[in-house]
């Protein structure tokens, strides 16, 4: 893994000079920023101006050209200018959430006598930790589901090295012998469990029977946390209306298109509009590096196990029961984006569906929902924000609709100058905004922006059906499935692009003037040829590996996925009830061998083991392997 943090080249992440008070750079940049960015502002306003001009020019009844073609681009503009100025506006209600009770705490998050004791071996994983004075046990949770041994291996480590005391779980949803060794090396608590009801949510779910601190972490397998985790997280649950402490995604594998595109996607979610979400109380958990509050979650029957968005869910249930959520722009873990077209397909299509869900089953603006006004509003843009991925690909038809039909979304008396002002005036300053969130223009983010749309109607199909959505592991590299078995929608647009351009250049050149059709066809035709040209360069790369390395062992075999909708699991009563038949049974034999009188005949006799069936919702049975 690769991880640069953004400090000068010239200067390293630490120096002998430097003072000694265990702050990186990145994390005094964020203790010391101003609360509001004055060029982020008026970049803002600017961007604002331009919507509503772009607006105005759309919905212009002058304007307005043939009824199609002008539907489609009302429709998509209206989904981007909609989240667009949501976005702004929940960027400008940024604020600090560290206030003077969480100072308070974290300068009590050490008891001095406590550690005192411990001071012969000076090791800063033991050091107690406490709140309001009293003790505050966490558990370090980590989700594992077939990632390859050296990644756990290595976020293990890492968890093991948290500033505080804690105790360190790895949850082997994989079944793996293999894990379970790596477990009793490193010293950590080890869980498997009998089957894979509930996906992630259920792993935990499970765990939380035999992990009982009143505080618990998860990390997925990929995320590497630091050692300053707890103490940047633990002190807001100092208030006791806090449910969960949630930290960014940060990736540290950003060395090629895919992953620096699905990696920078995120940046300003994570940077600006999760921070602003703050001010709402609509802060959600992204399911990794994330503190909850033991109390909040079996209040509300534990993690939501009926999607694999669980921690959208989760978060929307803790906010109906009243519970505050709290978002840090801080880096305290490092993980893996996806590398390659599968990876990024089925995570996105798995995000974008658990959205969608929320869209159609428990639609956030209903007045029925237990929100404020606020939490509504945000759940609605959280539930319809894949929507902006299915705009671009209404856009893509638009120009075809001119070039074989003769339809245009704007009448003839507008001329493409002043289209293309407004236009230009609207994602211009998009763009330059996203720029300047992001310190620098990303075309990767441009690209899978404009080619992702058919994962996201896909996920609209599967939300609004009710289909299940497998789960898969995100940064996983040594999967040996083609790229084109996942983008053979954009193949298909790409070969019909290509077509339409050259015809549209052909009629060009016979009547003797460019069509700005033929222009926004051509750019639609360049960024899915970029995407193209990454899917053969990965298809490349992937008959390379096949023959000129041996097969691997990793990532580990996953195990199957249950087939029907209940799962079984044994009944600990009966187990039991017939280990203690059995035991009376031996004791009635050792008995008569020695001369007792034999057993009564008409006494009870072993009972076979019985099961019974858990449907989703039921409490997590500990009848699971754990290793302390």
């Amino acid at each position: 893994m690769r991880f640069r943090p953004a400090v000068p080249t010239h200067l390293p992440d630490h120096n002998d000079l430097a003072p000694v008070d265990d702050h990186r750079p990145n994390t005094r940049r964020w203790a010391t920023r101003a609360a509001y960015s004055p060029v982020m502002v008026v970049v803002s306003l600017l961007a604002l101006i331009g919507i509503l001009a772009y607006g105005w020019f759309l919905l212009n009844p002058g304007n307005r050209g043939d009824l199609l073609p002008w539907l489609l681009v009302v429709a998509a503009e209206a989904i981007l200018i909609f989240h667009a100025l949501m976005a702004m506006w929940t960027m400008l209600s940024a604020s600090d959430p560290r206030n003077f009770a969480f100072h308070a705490a974290k300068d009590r998050l050490y008891d001095a006598d406590a550690n005192a004791e411990l001071a012969d071996t000076d090791d800063a994983t033991e050091w107690p930790l406490h709140l309001a004075d009293e003790p505050a046990d966490v558990d370090v949770l980590i989700t594992v589901y077939g990632e390859p041994l050296d990644v756990i291996r290595r976020t293990a480590t890492a968890a093991l090295a948290i500033r505080g005391a804690h105790g360190t779980w790895i949850l082997d949803d994989g079944r793996s012998d293999a894990v379970r060794d790596l477990a009793a090396e490193l010293g950590c608590h080890y869980v498997r469990r009998l089957t894979n009801h509930g996906a992630k949510a259920g792993n935990v779910n499970n765990a939380l029977t035999v992990a009982k601190a009143p505080y618990f972490v998860i990390l997925d397998a990929d995320f590497v946390p630091r050692p300053e985790f707890l103490e940047e997280t633990l002190p807001f649950m100092a208030d006791p209306n806090v449910a969960l402490v949630q930290t960014p995604q940060t990736y540290g594998n950003m060395h090629n298109i895919i992953s620096r595109g699905a990696g920078y996607m995120q940046t300003m979610f994570y940077r600006f509009i999760q921070p602003g979400r703050n001010s709402f109380n609509a802060a959600f958990s992204v399911g990794t590096n994330v503190l909850y509050r033991r109390s909040a979650v079996l209040d509300i029957g534990g993690l939501y196990v009926d999607s694999k968005s669980e921690d959208v869910w989760t978060s929307l249930t803790l906010h109906e029961r009243g519970w505050r959520s709290v978002y840090i722009p801080a880096t305290l873990a490092v993980g893996d984006a996806p590398e390659t077209i599968e990876a990024y397909t089925k995570q996105q299509q798995r995000w974008a569906t658990g959205g969608f869900e929320i869209l159609f089953t428990h639609f956030p603006l209903s007045p029925r929902r237990r929100l404020t006004l606020d939490q509504r509003l945000m759940y609605f843009v959280t539930a319809s924000h894949y929507l902006t991925g299915i705009a671009p690909g209404l856009l893509l038809f638009v120009p075809a609709l001119e070039i074989f039909f003769d339809l245009r979304p704007v009448n003839l008396t507008v001329g493409p100058l002043e289209w293309f002002g407004f236009y230009a005036g609207f994602y211009v300053l998009q763009v330059l905004l996203a720029a300047l969130t992001m310190g620098t223009f990303r075309w990767e983010v441009m690209m899978l922006a404009q080619c992702s749309f058919p994962i996201y109607l896909r996920a609209l199909r599967n939300a609004f059906v009710g289909a299940d959505t497998k789960w898969s592991v995100t940064g996983a590299t040594g999967r040996s499935s083609s790229p084109f078995n996942f983008m053979i929608p954009q193949v298909l647009v790409w070969v019909f692009l290509l077509g339409t351009t050259a015809v549209s250049i052909y009629r060009d050149m016979t009547l003797g003037y460019l069509n700005i059709a033929t222009v926004w066809n051509g750019i639609n035709l360049i960024a899915l040829s970029a995407f193209m040209a990454v899917a053969f360069g990965e298809q490349a790369g992937l008959r390379g590996r096949r023959a000129t390395m041996p097969p691997s062992p990793d990532p580990l075999p996953l195990p199957p996925e249950p087939i029907e909708e209940q799962v079984e699991v044994l009944d600990r009563s009966a187990i039991e009830r017939a280990r203690d038949d059995v035991d009376s049974l031996l004791a009635g034999r050792a008995a008569q061998q020695d001369g007792s009188p034999a057993p009564d005949e008409t006494g009870p006799r072993p009972q076979p083991i019985h099961r019974r069936a858990i449907t989703p919702g039921d409490t997590p049975n500990p009848l699971s392997e754990v290793s302390r």
